[in-house]
């Protein structure tokens, strides 16, 4: 089972958005189970669970862990593919954010923005590399930091453009044959405290 895997197929994303087939997929990235199974932890009838089992089946967000006989009945056990899904704005193609629309460093909205375009470009190399059966190079780098002031806040940002500037300018290669673009993206935001994430 994948640790996180991006759901790039609108209809795909609209299965994994039932209450129902959510909570069923939930339930299977805690490990594999039958319908039956299911439909005691969820409170449906096996029949209603098999029912999104299969639409989830069908769109790659389940597969099958194994089978056991139970009586005269043959139970599939079915597994998540991945412990948590993230929706890539490829879902919604039309509509998807675009940073390139306008660039604003200071704007909420512009991180919003280039934070849908990360998603959606390393969804797509995820999927590229593992239809190729080739490994992925990215690099992150996460962190905090509190500010004793606001003053301090444009300290830091104007020392870590500065910073990263100078080191693209260093190492940026546009003629270098056989070299490939990388996109960097740094971001500063405000943590989330525990009761506004619930």
């Amino acid at each position: 089972m994948l640790d996180v895997t991006v759901i790039e197929d609108p209809e795909a994303a609209a299965v994994s958005l039932d209450p129902v087939r959510a909570r069923l997929l939930a339930e299977l990235a805690a490990g594999p189970a039958s319908a039956a199974m299911l439909a005691g932890q969820v409170g449906l009838p096996r029949q209603k669970v098999n029912y999104h089992l299969k639409a989830l089946e069908r769109h790659g967000l389940v597969e099958l862990a194994g089978e056991r006989r139970k009586g005269n009945v043959t139970e599939r056990l079915m597994r998540a593919t991945a412990a948590s899904y993230v929706i890539s704005p490829l879902a919604l193609a039309a509509v998807q954010p675009d940073p390139d629309r306008f660039r604003d460093q200071l704007s909420a909205r512009w991180l919003l923005a280039l934070g849908a375009r990360l998603v959606r470009d390393v969804g797509s190399l995820i999927t590229g590399a593992a239809k190729a059966r080739k490994r992925l190079a990215t690099y992150a780098l996460d962190g905090e930091v509190c500010f004793a002031s606001a003053a301090e806040r444009a300290a830091f940002v104007q020392e870590l453009t500065a910073g990263v500037t100078a080191l693209i300018r260093k190492y940026d290669a546009p003629d270098a044959g056989g070299g490939r673009d990388h996109r960097i993206v740094v971001a500063v935001h405000p943590t989330l405290k525990a009761t506004e994430q619930d």
